[in-house]
């Protein structure tokens, strides 16, 4: 029955569209990565995308449930937020998504969500 439930679970993501001031995507991406690594419990993985020849960026992190980001911004992750605002030409624009369906190459464990 276990596995029923936990078919019935699904992630969340939350994304980030966003552009940075000229030539500071570099800085951002270094502060993104030490800002996932504080991440813990409930975190289930990351990208971040920069489109080809710009500054601008989607951040995707996903989840086990949104409570378990609001838990795991601490002063370190506050900390390092405040480095990376300033790099922005605006605010970025953020939302939380539930994932819905996840397919991977055949090739690869196949994993329910």
């Amino acid at each position: 029955m276990s596995e029923f439930f936990d078919f019935l679970r699904h992630k969340y993501a939350y994304i980030a569209i966003g552009e940075f001031k000229p030539g500071k995507f570099e800085e951002a991406r270094e502060l993104f990565q030490q800002a996932v690594s504080t991440y813990t419990t409930g975190f289930k993985g990351s990208y971040l995308l920069q489109e080809p020849g710009t500054d601008r960026g989607i951040a995707i992190i996903f989840w086990e449930n949104i409570e378990d980001m609001e838990a795991n911004q601490d002063e370190s992750y506050q900390a390092i937020l405040d480095k990376m605002t300033p790099l922005f030409a605006k605010a970025p624009m953020t939302s939380f998504y539930e994932v819905r369906s996840e397919i991977r190459p055949a090739s690869e464990p196949k994993i329910q969500v």
